[in-house]
């Protein structure tokens, strides 16, 4: 009777020694998550319990590589989430070295576009993050620098910093990357001069756009984007 106790007794506690550590796991990866300044879903739940009461049908998540500031990367969170609140980070992540075009020492954008596509689940909407020169094909040019690439519509999008002004980066990185997320909500480029969908065409025009224009806004409002 005493042994049969015993054993009971060792297992009870060799479960709750087991559920601590867990819990001890958690709260550090936690902690340490949030000194990074990055927010990370703990699992599918969350983002599904996040998703069911936003009022909004897919999840953004920014994708960011390991070669840009967690400065950046906050500031892009906490600008989209003004007006789309379904907005996550994940962790950074390497670029793929199949993007890399050796020629000229940049990376693919289609390509970097294409492997953000295939890692992002359905009904989330991927932002691919990165410091690093990127280009694509653009008319006759098959090697056009670019500050960004979306798919449009699409599920992915990729904006790099390279071509940006360092005096006004954390504002123009926002708005390249409103852009190109605004591609993949099928939106085309716009006339309107001030709107976040204007055509760059070879310039970086972000610091004269402000908003996006009437028409661009509805679309998006239909999509369950919040415009104060």
């Amino acid at each position: 009777m005493d042994w049969a106790l015993k054993r009971r007794n060792k297992k009870h506690y060799r479960r709750i020694s087991i559920i601590t550590f867990t819990v001890c796991i958690i709260i550090c990866a936690g902690q340490f998550i949030k000194s990074k300044g990055y927010f990370i879903p703990f699992s599918p739940a969350e983002i599904r319990h996040a998703y069911s009461n936003s009022g909004q049908n897919f999840t953004i998540q920014l994708q960011p590589f390991d070669d840009i500031s967690s400065d950046k990367i906050n500031y892009v969170l906490k600008e989209i989430k003004k007006v789309y609140s379904n907005t996550i980070v994940l962790k950074p992540v390497k670029l793929p070295a199949r993007a890399f075009y050796k020629p000229r020492n940049r990376y693919r954008a289609d390509t970097l576009i294409a492997w953000l596509s295939r890692h992002s689940p359905d009904n989330f909407v991927t932002i691919g993050l990165t410091s690093k020169d990127v280009s694509t094909n653009k008319d006759q040019y098959v090697d056009w620098g670019v500050m960004g690439l979306g798919y449009c519509p699409g599920n992915a999008c990729v904006v790099s910093t390279f071509r940006l002004s360092k005096t006004n980066l954390l504002d123009q990185v926002f708005k390249v990357a409103i852009h190109e997320l605004g591609h993949t909500q099928g939106l085309p480029h716009c006339d309107v001069k001030t709107c976040y969908m204007r055509d760059a065409e070879g310039h970086n025009t972000t610091d004269e756009e402000n908003e996006f224009c009437p028409k661009c806004r509805k679309l998006l409002e239909g999509k369950g984007w919040i415009f104060k």
